[in-house]
């Protein structure tokens, strides 16, 4: 069994496998593909398993290509859809492209000699191609009840399906073909809903071009309890900094079940069969201390961001998790700040209402509106207590006002008792 295969299979990352794939991995250096469909400027972590299907194609020694779809993008895509996508114009398709591409650079090598990198964009050789040329040249060589078998056609026959999306099997076919004829590419890769596509290019290189190529999907990820891998309550887990914050989606791997993380270290992480046998051996012995949660959600979010972010990610945990310090709060950027606090209440108030309070307890409970602590009352016995804290100080003196510098210069976080917070937000 060829490298490549055993080490995809140990992983849990082969769902299928064209027959004869195995030997021409072992023949020679392979060139294979994944496409990369451009319906948003950033991936998500779904995007991840092809995207790691194409790292471990490399580090075996072979060549991968990642193509963006400039032209499928046009169509669009029907497997596993039951309804028509709207289409995206080209403008918004070429900033896509752009975000896109960025992204896969960190996870290749593009500079390795032989084997480097590439990355394709099938609209380079559909721009000129026209109507008549395709279906006379391309579309002569499929059948109609070859296209009709696939499951994305025929799970969309009752509600309909234009003839555009019909067509999307042909022309990732044809990309397919391309690569074989211009760049010896003989593999493609992704996941398994992508199945019926794929051979549908295999079929169109023996065809065509009297040719063999071969494909290999992984499975499409499912978490333990059900529910939809890569979504969370602000929906995709994005690669983007921009659209999920390093926090959050250290968080979202953090925050997996047992048995998802024994799952996601395999498929999303590098690390050696050994070590991830190690780290599930001292997670079933303190589970608690979430050990396998903690190696998954630290590897990946390095990998997809930086180390300086994850550091970030885990000193922004600890504020509301763990033990932290004022330089800790202080040192978060505006955008951290507001992920780790997103949903914890809010209270606005003004400059001149933050200098007017006298002492702690008339800051919080009459200038914030008693948002805080219902009464002043309230706050008195709190606060004799020795149960709040603003910016992770304490609050010793309930007669003389607290010093408060603001964070972000704007912003003051208000603890009450271990478990309550409150973003005061100064306007």
């Amino acid at each position: 069994m060829s490298e490549l295969i055993k080490e995809l299979q140990w992983r849990g990352m082969i769902h299928d496998i064209m027959p004869g794939t195995e030997e021409q991995l072992d023949k020679e250096m392979t060139t294979g593909y994944v496409g990369f469909d451009p319906t948003a400027d950033s991936l998500h972590i779904g995007n991840l398993v092809p995207v790691m299907l194409l790292v471990h194609l490399q580090k075996a020694g072979h060549k991968p290509i990642a193509l963006v779809g400039g032209a499928t993008g046009m169509v669009g895509d029907p497997s596993g859809k039951s309804a028509e996508r709207p289409l995206l114009s080209e403008e918004d398709l070429n900033h896509n492209l752009e975000g896109q591409k960025k992204q896969l650079m960190q996870f290749l090598d593009f500079d390795c000699g032989e084997n480097s990198a590439e990355i394709v964009n099938n609209f380079d050789w559909f721009k000129n191609f026209s109507f008549l040329g395709f279906i006379r040249d391309v579309g002569k060589h499929i059948t109609v009840n070859y296209m009709m078998s696939k499951d994305s056609v025929k799970n969309r026959l009752e509600s309909g399906m234009s003839f555009t999306e019909f067509t999307y099997q042909l022309v990732q076919g044809y990309d397919f073909l391309h690569l074989y004829e211009n760049k010896n590419c003989k593999i493609q890769m992704g996941g398994s809903d992508q199945w019926g596509n794929i051979v549908t290019g295999t079929e169109l290189i023996r065809r065509k071009a009297q040719g063999e190529a071969f494909a290999m999907t992984a499975p499409l990820i499912k978490k333990a309890d059900g529910t939809k891998f890569g979504k969370s309550e602000g929906g995709n887990v994005w690669l983007d900094p921009k659209k999920t914050s390093p926090y959050k989606f250290y968080q979202y791997w953090l925050n997996t079940s047992d048995e998802d993380a024994s799952n996601f270290i395999r498929i999303f992480t590098l690390l050696s069969q050994e070590a991830i046998e190690s780290l599930e051996t001292k997670h079933a012995e303190a589970p608690h201390l979430r050990i396998l949660q903690s190696a998954l959600a630290e590897d990946i979010t390095t990998r997809v961001h930086s180390a300086e972010d994850l550091a970030t990610a885990i000193k922004a945990s600890n504020i509301l998790f763990g033990k932290s310090t004022t330089e800790d709060l202080a040192s978060l950027d505006e955008d951290t700040l507001l992920s780790v606090f997103e949903g914890v209440p809010q209270v606005e108030i003004s400059k001149a209402e933050l200098e007017s309070a006298e002492n702690a307890i008339d800051l919080l409970s009459v200038i914030t509106k008693d948002q805080i602590f219902a009464s002043k009352g309230e706050a008195r016995r709190m606060l004799q207590g020795g149960g709040v804290a603003i910016n992770k100080v304490k609050v010793e003196s309930l007669d003389t006002k607290p010093e408060i510098d603001l964070l972000q210069g704007k912003y003051f976080l208000v603890q009450k008792g271990k478990k309550n917070y409150y973003l005061v937000v100064v306007g």
